[in-house]
């Protein structure tokens, strides 16, 4: 399934339970049949907002954003791209408590998905 078909089926599954929502804010990620980059998400109601670059969303959200605009580049490559990844998620989860104790990084290329865990400090 295509990933702009999976974030249409999700936001019409939440609209549908506007009244009483899930609370959820899904990210749907993936490349497309031309294998280009698909990122989308959506709100609880399913108000969907696509990007060409990144999403954060959750407690942390305004402690990621920042530091993502301040390192994304557009073009970067797998190896790249995991470490900006990476920096950003140690900078946002290290400034809010309740994100948890680390992060799951995966890497969509046409090749293959690869999964890389963070760990963060757990104090």
């Amino acid at each position: 399934m295509e990933p702009r078909v999976l974030m249409s089926l999700l936001t019409k599954s939440l609209y549908k339970r506007r009244t009483a929502p899930y609370f959820i804010e899904p990210i749907v990620a993936g490349l497309d049949i031309n294998n280009q980059p698909y990122l989308a998400s959506s709100d609880l109601i399913g108000c969907e907002t696509d990007l060409e670059n990144f999403f954060a969303i959750g407690t942390g959200a305004e402690f990621l954003l920042g530091a993502c605009e301040s390192f994304y580049r557009p073009g970067m490559g797998p190896d790249e791209l995991f470490e900006v990844s990476a920096q950003t998620f140690m900078s946002g989860i290290d400034r809010d408590a309740i994100s948890g104790w680390g992060a799951v990084v995966y890497l969509i290329t046409p090749s293959g998905i690869t999964a890389k865990t963070l760990k963060t400090r757990m104090d």
